[in-house]
């Protein structure tokens, strides 16, 4: 059962990944809260608590107030911030409540929120039940909504007192969720870990068919790295934000198709690929390493294509939050397994970046199927 402790300046707490963790879930809380008194609200989506309250209910004595938010990333809102801490109120929720995120990024972020700012802050626990949210949004402590003007831009830092990631949830995973999840791994691997990336080169077959041993290692080993980066760099003042490979363009993406066509981790694998064309475009990488970075990109797809032209992309990357007195930052890879964070580029540079992936989506194409409405397996 591989543990991995992660350890900041202002918080520390284990990441558990292993099978079977909802089954003790009850125990593993009581011995977080080392016996004092706490109430457990699960926040999650009516999808998910239909596939596994039947794993996790039996071990409570008493049951967990359990409140519902829709799924997908049109409810990350701060709306529905309001809404659950309404509930909160109502069901009598105090200091001594625990807040338990049960469900994908959209879920974790919008529960960490609300436990930041409910009451001035009570607890919360993450279970991640998305691939790429057991890989990366919940952990590190970013929490959030999105904004018309943009995605996270208001939120706050606050880390869960622990993260438990079950890998029997992944198998309910459809295919599109899984790849999507994946994305974020092969982005562990280009941007810090060249042994992940090879592993992945070398495993697709059995990791795309959802074996538990591969799947298990690419989990670790991705959780490895956010939970080195994030023990350097907490708040996000230097190296934390290479994690933000391909996030640039794929955040435009996002906004570009209204948060509605495709999967996070799709957008940012399509925004990977400018990320890489643009490195090559600089000579930071060679054309081989460049061509190895885009074949594991598109190895773990197919992604749903879409329709915005780079100047669009290129627009919309002036509202993302990573820009810093007017100036972009961009991560751009120099190998495999190492990037360095770029402030001087170019508007004409990042439309030919656009402009590259665009046409190179254009050759793999795929059937655009609005994310909301790829379901998990039953």
């Amino acid at each position: 059962m591989p543990v991995i402790s992660l350890k900041t300046p202002s918080a520390a707490y284990d990441i558990t990944i292993a099978s079977g963790l909802l089954r003790t879930l009850a125990p593993r809380l009581n011995k977080l809260a080392k016996g004092k008194p706490f109430r457990p609200f699960i926040v999650t989506s009516p999808e998910i608590w239909g596939l596994w309250h039947r794993q996790a209910l039996p071990s409570f004595k008493q049951p967990p107030t359990v409140l519902f938010l829709p799924s997908g990333e049109a409810h990350k809102r701060l709306a529905s911030v309001e809404s659950l801490a309404q509930q909160l109120a109502t069901a009598g929720a105090d200091r001594d409540s625990l807040l338990i995120a049960f469900g994908g990024g959209v879920i974790g972020d919008i529960t960490g929120f609300l436990a930041a700012i409910y009451m001035r802050g009570i607890p919360y626990i993450q279970i991640p039940t998305t691939l790429l949210a057991q890989v990366d949004s919940s952990i590190g402590g970013k929490t959030g909504v999105n904004l018309v003007a943009g995605k996270n831009l208001v939120g706050s830092f606050n880390h869960p007192l622990a993260v438990l990631a079950d890998t029997d949830i992944l198998a309910t995973l459809p295919p599109a969720q899984l790849r999507a999840g994946l994305q974020e791994s092969v982005k562990a691997g280009i941007i810090r870990d060249p042994r992940l990336f090879k592993y992945m080169e070398q495993n697709a077959d059995a990791i795309l068919k959802g074996d538990a041993k591969a799947l298990t290692h690419v989990v670790t080993a991705s959780v490895r790295v956010k939970a080195d980066v994030v023990a350097n760099d907490e708040r996000e003042s230097g190296l934390r934000m290479i994690l933000n490979y391909g996030h640039t363009i794929g955040h435009a993406i996002e906004a570009a198709t209204s948060y509605k066509q495709l999967l996070h981790g799709e957008a940012v694998g399509w925004g990977s690929i400018a990320a890489t064309h643009l490195g090559l475009s600089r000579k930071l990488i060679t054309q081989a390493q460049s061509d190895r970075i885009i074949a594991l990109i598109l190895r773990y797809g197919p992604l749903s294509s879409f329709k915005a032209t780079a100047a669009k992309l290129v627009a919309l990357t002036s509202s993302d939050k990573k820009n810093r007195s007017g100036t972009l930052s961009f991560i751009l890879p120099t190998g495999i397994g190492t990037v360095k964070i770029v402030r001087d580029v170019t508007q004409p540079e990042l439309l030919a970046a656009a402009e590259s992936m665009l046409d190179l989506m254009r050759q793999h194409t795929t059937t655009p199927k609005p994310a909301s409405t790829r379901k998990r397996k039953r």
